[in-house]
């Protein structure tokens, strides 16, 4: 299923803000599309509009093409799997699986067949016969994905589903989660405020926050092209190291540091264009290396922490900010408080004011 989102806006009754606003887009058929933001950025609101459980103030939402505003839930050809898992304890796992579809009234060997499908489809066969008591909180949520599963939809709605799991937990059902989106060849549409499950997950991220729509990409242009500062700052770990400037004569000029870079014909052109004075750079941690010779910048080294694959290197930069460096792990660094010289080989250039990206 397509779902265009046009000028979609939502304000609740009695609120003088809206809680969406403007909302422009397109999921493709087939996308496994992660609606990513801080809390109250209105990602849940957005995924309740599209199941049929808010109402638009203004805009239109389409299915394949055809206007779905006033669709009811029951009629919108949707299965939703929340952050809990809502399963009833008095039910087995095959009651709790095709309650929907007796509802329906289908046919209890059709019934069967999809229960046992997505059952083996999830490894939970075993438990059929089991009630949600004793099973562990991976093989509830399993349950709660086999309930929408049996029902075919068109559309699968995902409302922070992993959030409840532990660590290794929510690593192993991201991988099962794509593996049956693939198997299954149907739209998701899946919310979460975590930028690794959407990054290891999705074929479309949509960044959102205070309400509007920040970048929408694959999670490659989202970290290699953020759009604006918050991009740039919600993508990517550790937190993108973030240094304000001037632009001065083609350059960008940090006189504190005494950082100095010369910004390209297109960058100097839009600045000039726009008439920008302020100037930001974010530069992720691994694109930083140690510079005795020839340093663009020289701070002062507070931690280290060795991470196994690699090496951390937390530097002192203003009163309230770190420098965070990334390094081959058992680099011969050992002293703390020690100044060390550093070359920035890439950096993202922004509007200080504006916070939107320059190219």
């Amino acid at each position: 299923m397509k779902v265009e989102l046009k000028n979609i806006s939502k304000k609740y009754e009695g609120n003088s803000f809206y809680t969406l606003e403007n909302i422009n887009l397109a999921i493709e058929d087939k996308d496994f599309c992660v609606l990513l933001g801080p809390s109250g950025c209105g990602k849940t609101t957005l995924l309740r509009i599209i199941a049929g459980l808010n109402y638009i103030t203004k805009g239109d939402l389409l299915f394949d093409g055809k206007k779905a505003n006033n669709l009811l839930p029951k009629d919108r050809d949707i299965a939703m799997v929340f952050q809990s898992y809502a399963l009833y304890p008095h039910y087995t796992v095959y009651k709790n699986m095709s309650f929907g579809l007796k509802l329906k009234r289908e046919k209890k060997e059709v019934i069967n067949y999809r229960v046992r499908a997505a059952a083996k489809m999830l490894k939970i066969e075993k438990y059929l016969f089991k009630k949600p008591r004793e099973l562990s909180g991976g093989q509830q949520q399993r349950v709660a994905l086999g309930r929408a599963i049996v029902k075919k939809p068109k559309l699968f709605l995902m409302d922070e589903p992993l959030s409840n799991l532990d660590a290794k937990l929510r690593e192993t059902m991201r991988t099962e989660l794509v593996t049956i989106h693939n198997m299954l060849e149907t739209t998701t549409i899946y919310v979460t405020h975590d930028q690794l499950e959407a990054m290891s997950m999705a074929t479309k991220i949509v960044l959102m926050n205070e309400q509007v729509i920040q970048q929408v990409g694959k999670a490659e242009e989202l970290y290699n092209k953020p759009a604006n500062l918050f991009a740039a700052k919600f993508i990517g770990s550790p937190t993108i190291n973030i240094v304000t400037g001037d632009f001065k004569e083609g350059y960008f000029i940090n006189e504190q540091f005494k950082i100095k870079f010369k910004l390209s014909d297109s960058q100097i052109k839009n600045i000039n264009h726009n008439q920008i004075e302020h100037l930001a750079i974010g530069i992720r941690s691994e694109d930083i290396k140690l510079e005795e010779k020839t340093p663009d910048i020289i701070l002062k080294l507070r931690n280290k922490e060795s991470l196994g694959i690699n090496t951390q290197l937390t530097f002192e930069y203003e009163e309230d900010k770190n420098f965070i460096v990334t390094i081959e792990n058992f680099a011969n660094i050992q002293q703390l408080g020690k100044d060390y010289g550093l070359k920035i080989n890439k950096y993202h250039l922004f509007d200080a004011v504006t916070e939107k990206r320059i190219d």
